[in-house]
């Protein structure tokens, strides 16, 4: 288990703003036909990295998702969309949220809901 320690910054909170971050796309994971969004996020507070996970079934209402975690500038490069799920399920916290969860964000750990 990935070891993140939380100090207090506003991307740590699970009802930050877009704003707050820098956003670069890393791609989509097409695994189990989810078609899930992952990108990059860098704090302009803090400066930490972040990785997102957004994924959203058109057929089933109210299904929208997303998770995001902190990683390292090392961990960064190892990274793929598909092993994405993988890195986020074995940090010690993250957050998520999205209509699936009715929820703006939460702070979680262990097993995504992703099917």
């Amino acid at each position: 288990m990935n070891k993140i320690s939380q100090i207090g910054c506003a991307c740590e909170k699970p009802d930050f703003n877009y704003t707050e971050f820098r956003n670069s796309e890393l791609g989509i994971d097409h695994t189990n036909g989810r078609h899930g969004e992952v990108s990059i996020q860098q704090c302009k507070l803090c400066q930490r990295i972040w990785i997102h996970y957004f994924v959203e079934y058109e057929h089933y209402s109210q299904s929208g998702r997303w998770y995001k975690g902190i990683v390292s500038k090392k961990e960064r490069s190892q990274i793929t969309p598909e092993n994405t799920i993988e890195f986020l399920e074995n940090l010690e916290w993250y957050v998520y949220g999205g209509s699936f969860f009715e929820s703006s964000g939460t702070i979680g750990s262990g097993k995504l809901k992703l099917d």
